[in-house]
């Protein structure tokens, strides 16, 4: 049975605004290194100088450091008394608990969203899914990043539907947590986000097998984490990945 409600038809955009407090600048240099993380252009334990990223982005350090306590609030970077912020270097146990929370709060996050869902959020979807699979076709680092970048976004996409705020922000960082992990630990070249599994929970939505979708989502995320091995990578120079 479809039990959706029927909502006036929205575009689901991500926000400019996050609700964190803090300013225009840091919020600009904040989301350039957290989508250099989630990119996986800035690897697990490279070294966020205050005054190498203040040079970078022509501000002062006292902006830097206020970008970089936001991002260590959001568990993506670590500051160490006398050593200053590195990308957070996360644990196999912390991996294990990123998915497992996953694996906990996402059904319920695609059952809200999907209670929410109008034609217009299903074209959104459907759209996203051609871009995923435009992406897997091509080559290069660049397209390797772009594929893995659209995975995440579909799971945000769905967190935006819910439209709960809250929900959004801590799928923002659950997804930004997880590229981490899997920057460290991912042991495949193939996107870690299935596209087909995507597709398959999608269809099951619009069919109104909310039961289904919410299974699928589940071994999605299982899917996910057994691409997974305790490998470490070598960390990328700051100046390398930020410089235009």
């Amino acid at each position: 049975m479809d039990n959706r409600q029927t909502k006036p038809e929205t575009l689901i955009a991500r926000p400019d605004a996050d609700g964190t407090g803090i300013d225009g600048s840091q919020r600009a240099i904040r989301d350039a290194i957290r989508d250099a993380i989630v990119d996986r252009r800035l690897m697990p334990g490279t070294k966020l100088t205050e005054t190498d990223v203040g040079a970078l982005f022509n501000v002062s350090r006292t902006l830097v450091r206020g970008a970089l306590q936001a991002l260590a609030h959001e568990g993506l970077v670590t500051v160490e008394r006398n050593r200053g912020a590195f990308v957070a270097n996360p644990s196999p146990e912390e991996a294990r608990q990123i998915f497992a929370t996953r694996r906990i709060i996402e059904p319920g996050i695609l059952a809200e969203a999907a209670r929410h869902m109008t034609p217009t959020h299903f074209r959104q979807l459907r759209e996203q899914l051609v871009d995923e699979g435009r992406l897997m076709t091509e080559r290069g680092q660049s397209a390797r990043r772009a594929e893995i970048k659209a995975s995440g976004d579909f799971h945000l996409m769905i967190a935006a539907m819910t439209g709960n705020a809250v929900m959004q922000r801590f799928m923002d960082e659950l997804i930004a947590r997880s590229s981490l992990v899997i920057a460290l630990y991912g042991q495949s070249t193939a996107s870690s986000c299935g596209h087909n599994e995507h597709t398959q929970i999608v269809d099951a939505i619009e069919a109104g097998q909310l039961d289904r979708a919410g299974r699928l989502m589940v071994h999605h995320i299982h899917h996910i984490e057994a691409d997974l091995d305790l490998r470490i990578r070598r960390a990328n120079e700051l100046r390398d990945v930020l410089l235009p």
